[in-house]
């Protein structure tokens, strides 16, 4: 048995609190983990801040970016009308699709979120 085997059945491994929010009409919980990296915030300064942005980007594409690598980052799961979506590639897929209301009450969840696991984090 090689090292990479031995360390997959490890279970033990330690993982991040999670914390569901649920839209107001019910049909959709947002499981957000509560850990965010020094390396993952140090790169979302670097994404969030406008003067780091490059010449063909605006303030709205700093802000749409900024939300998107927080969602990316932090949802574990979306679960609409009890149908899970899991995963980076499904779970940014499925937010590229979201309607306004939806992205609306994504960058609250966020807002709520960063504010009570994360206060050093500003969600724009």
């Amino acid at each position: 048995m090689g090292r990479r085997s031995r360390q997959r059945g490890n279970a033990d491994k330690l993982q991040a609190p999670t914390t569901d929010y649920t839209s107001p009409d019910g049909e959709q919980v947002l499981t957000l983990r509560g850990m965010l990296s020094p390396r993952s915030r140090a790169q979302y300064a670097r994404e969030s801040d406008p003067a780091q942005a490059r010449a063909a980007l605006n303030v709205e594409d700093v802000r749409a970016r900024a939300l998107e690598f927080l969602f990316e980052r932090l949802v574990e799961r979306w679960t609409i009308n009890d149908v899970p979506t899991e995963g980076a590639k499904p779970l940014l897929a499925r937010y590229r699709a979201a309607t306004r209301d939806e992205r609306t009450w994504i960058t609250g969840v966020l807002r709520e979120h960063c504010a009570e696991w994360f206060p050093d984090v500003q969600v724009p």
